[in-house]
């Protein structure tokens, strides 16, 4: 699979009214052969249409148009991501393909973008193209990662240094992310080396999937953790407050507006904004909010002074924004703008190991907690036990690991931490059985349903899913057969009850 990589140039553009001379990509694309020819533009998609159809006229190879947001054409780190990006997809989609970056279009930051990326992660051929001289292969005389990484990674302090060796840093931020599972620990690798970039961050997860926690552990292991990190619901907003509260306002800008107010982009200053229910911002408030991401300047209500900040947004939804895009609910310029770094943190039933391990620190942190109150409070034998160091710790019964194992928890790690409280604050003795807490639970009509509406863009787990039925189905049926597992089997369809064991032991529900 031979394939041409190349940004978009205003050479290029011209050249397609003017057939006796073409653009550099034409030119190329005459000379050589191409399975596919992929572009990099950001440009009006109407500028690239007729180029495209050239291209492909002159090639018979086919054609992609790859649009991208840049702050400008010579911002490096928007470069470096849009032409990283497309090379990844390609080179997961294609087994050893041979690539080649076109280096003549586009700005010189495009071309020095170009070669290190080609050099050192995708081992590509170059060429360029003149009328002058024609269609080139260009031999970079240097390899990058042979003869300047090294030298680079030894003038690091310790912490880049692990970050170049592909090691997060390990940081007390986020080891307060309590997790065994092997999805969770490499999403808190990821976290920890978006810390060191200074870049916007979007994390998707599930209502109490622990998006805040994230979003606190980034900013305190990152260089602005002596900086105030602000955090905003924006779902919680009235529409016709969200710039005031964004941008600020000058005095009499409306009725009430008494005196300035900053706003939390000017109290954000030099720190992080975390946007929680990213997805909720109304369309008129994404545009403002865009440029804020574009320039680092907006203008407070009733104001005509621009003012600038340097804040690092870390934003948070539960809702899939490509659909949101899609639906025209959200602007597609702002959401590339915000989803540098993605972090996607599953949902509780989905982390293999951590459901017990949460229970017993939630458990924990209860019973500190209330240690700690009977110290202040000075209650009795509860104020001695605490003050000797003795910790009231309620512990579960086996049926009761059984039932919290088998509840789908679609609330996450914040039902689980409500529902236990609940059931400690009802319960006197020590030991938490299963009716404790079947009582604290309260039932919704949850979307555990929902298992046909999971995003396939961010991947599904198809066993995982039909096993979260089991865990669903089984305690209800087991309840409605009074206990007796031959009913039990009978009502969920299986030929016995040596089947249904098999699987309640698969998932630990016995």
């Amino acid at each position: 699979m031979h394939i041409l990589i190349s940004w978009v140039g205003n050479a290029d553009l011209e050249g397609v009214a003017n057939p006796d001379n073409p653009g550099p990509l034409t030119r190329i694309a005459r000379h050589e052969r191409y399975d596919e020819i992929h572009l990099l533009h950001n440009q009006r998609k109407n500028v690239v249409k007729p180029l495209r159809a050239a291209i492909e006229s002159a090639s018979g190879a086919i054609t992609h148009v790859h649009p991208v947001q840049l702050a400008s054409p010579i911002h490096f780190g928007d470069i470096y991501q849009a032409l990283d990006g497309v090379l990844s997809q390609l080179s997961e989609k294609h087994t050893n393909p041979t690539i080649t970056i076109q280096l003549t279009s586009g700005t010189s930051a495009m071309s020095a973008v170009s070669i290190l990326v080609g050099k050192t992660k995708y081992a590509a051929r170059f060429v360029q193209a003149s009328r002058e001289q024609g269609v080139q292969v260009e031999d970079i005389p240097f390899d990058i990662a042979a003869d300047f990484l090294p030298t680079i990674a030894k003038r690091q302090d310790q912490k880049l240094e692990g970050l170049f060796a592909g090691l997060a840093p390990n940081t007390a931020a986020f080891d307060d992310i309590i997790s065994q599972s092997p999805v969770m620990e490499a999403l808190k690798q990821k976290a920890a080396i978006l810390a060191q970039r200074d870049v916007p961050v979007l994390i998707y997860g599930e209502t109490g999937t622990g998006k805040e926690l994230f979003a606190k552990a980034i900013h305190n292991a990152s260089a602005r953790a002596s900086q105030p990190m602000l955090v905003l619901n924006c779902g919680a907003i009235p529409k016709d407050l969200i710039d005031a509260t964004l941008f600020g306002y000058v005095k009499g800008a409306f009725t009430g507006a008494a005196k300035d107010t900053s706003g939390y982009f000017g109290d954000a200053d030099g720190g992080t904004l975390f946007l929680d229910e990213f997805g909720e911002l109304p369309l008129d408030s994404q545009v403002r909010l865009l440029r804020v991401l574009q320039d680092g300047s907006y203008t407070p209500v009733g104001s005509t002074v621009a003012k600038s900040t340097d804040v690092r947004i870390i934003a948070a939804t539960n809702k899939n924004l490509m659909d949101e895009v899609a639906a025209g609910r959200f602007r597609e310029d702002l959401f590339y703008r915000v989803a540098i770094g993605v972090l996607h943190l599953p949902p509780l039933r989905e982390r293999s190991g951590d459901l017990l391990l949460l229970t017993t620190s939630i458990l924990d942190k209860i019973a500190e907690e209330s240690d700690s109150a009977n110290v202040v409070t000075g209650k009795g034998k509860e104020k001695e036990e605490a003050q000797n160091g003795k910790e009231k710790h309620k512990k579960l019964s086996v049926k009761a690991r059984k039932l919290i194992q088998g509840h789908p928890w679609p609330g996450n790690v914040r039902e689980l931490q409500a529902t236990l409280l609940r059931a400690t604050l009802w319960h006197t003795g020590d030991t938490l059985s299963d009716e404790d807490i079947r009582s604290a639970l309260i039932s919704t009509s949850s979307r555990q349903a929902g298992i046909l509406d999971r995003d396939v863009s961010q991947g599904i787990d198809l066993n995982e899913l039909c096993d979260d039925v089991v865990r669903h189905y089984v305690p209800l049926a087991l309840e409605a057969a009074q206990g007796k597992k031959t009913k039990a089997a009978e009502l969920l369809g299986l030929n016995n009850y040596q089947t249904l064991e098999n699987k309640m032991r698969k998932l630990n529900l016995i």
